[in-house]
């Protein structure tokens, strides 16, 4: 297993990018960006690579709507050569409040966008001439703008042709789309002992269809980990009110693709709860009504011998790396240790 870990939101970006450097030193292997409506990725993951010699850095995840697919494509090659070959091109649609509501971009055709994106992004790595059909008509047919297109390939020669693409997904499609083209999957929350009855039948399927020079499908799953005496309590409130704002806030009623995910799971009445206090502000009671068992088994917040048992269980459901988001005075220590079992 490899470990890795998300980069923090907050407001002062260079501390926290200074955080992954310590980490690295305690064995991170994969650190991931994220790009809600937040500071941009892709800054952040310059500056990371500046400041770091061995962390993969990874986007998790780059919005599929928000920038062109050789835009996407470009970007990838260039963070990718910053970073002498550490590049991983994390992708997600996100959801229609933030595309919709921050970008003011019709979120449509998701799973489409997905696999022309992916299409694209390598033919542009493989140096091709740019030509696609489609959603994405590259160049642009006759009829349309200037008529001077033409088709163009990338000037520079990159790093890697095989840049690994990851896809945040949830859904049934774009699970399955997930195993067929990409090399690793962002599932977000996790319940290992349900991986199989809630996805196993859309990543069977994906891999049935799956390229062979692809390798397994990589897969991250883990959370919130506190291992000290002091830390667990604190850590499981964090784990709640995080669980409380993707399932009950994170998407409107009938339109929340982590709600349907935890209901899928086996918590139907509690994820109609959770989104109806949480939508009603009482953000507090959704997250005092999520399942206890359901915290304890989507973390690593407990003594090292559970943690153990859940790192365990998670390795057994095909888990590749250990996602963990460290709540400690002294995050590099409890990472080195956690490094330590996973050898």
């Amino acid at each position: 297993m490899l470990l890795s870990t998300q980069l923090q939101y907050g407001d002062d970006p260079i501390n926290n990018a200074e955080a992954v450097v310590g980490l690295e030193k305690a064995g991170l292997d994969v650190v991931w960006v994220a790009e809600a409506y937040s500071y941009d990725a892709v800054s952040l993951m310059g500056y990371l690579a500046a400041r770091t010699e061995r962390v993969q850095i990874g986007s998790g995840i780059l919005p599929i709507y928000s920038r062109t697919p050789t835009l996407t494509a470009m970007t990838a090659a260039g963070l990718d050569a910053l970073s002498d070959g550490r590049m991983i091109l994390g992708l997600g649609a996100s959801g229609p409040q933030v595309i919709e509501g921050f970008h003011g971009v019709v979120y449509d055709k998701p799973i489409a966008r997905t696999r022309e994106i992916i299409e694209i992004c390598r033919k542009v790595w493989r140096r091709e001439r740019l030509t696609n059909d489609g959603l994405y008509p590259i160049p642009l047919p006759e009829g349309q703008g200037t008529g001077l297109g033409k088709p163009l390939k990338l000037i520079n020669h990159p790093k890697r042709a095989d840049i690994p693409i990851w896809i945040a997904a949830l859904g049934d499609r774009n699970v399955e789309l997930t195993a067929e083209l990409a090399q690793g999957w962002l599932p977000h929350v996790l319940l290992p002992e349900k991986l199989r009855e809630v996805f196993g039948p859309a990543i069977d399927a994906g891999l049935a269809k799956r390229a062979p020079e692809l390798g397994p499908l990589q897969i991250t799953g883990g959370g919130i980990l506190a291992i000290e005496d002091d830390m667990i309590e604190p850590a499981r409130q964090l784990a709640r009110g995080m669980n409380a704002l993707y399932i009950g806030g994170m998407g409107a009623r009938g339109k929340n693709f982590y709600n349907t995910v935890f209901e899928r799971q086996g918590y139907a009445d509690e994820a109609r709860t959770v989104q109806d206090l949480y939508l009603d502000g009482r953000k507090d009671a959704a997250a005092a009504a999520l399942p206890d068992e359901f915290i304890a088994n989507t973390s690593l917040i407990g003594p090292p011998s559970f943690v153990k048992e859940r790192i365990a269980a998670l390795r057994a459901a095909g888990v590749t790396h250990l996602h963990v988001n460290p709540i400690s005075a002294d995050p590099q220590k409890v990472l080195s240790q956690v490094k330590e079992w996973l050898q």
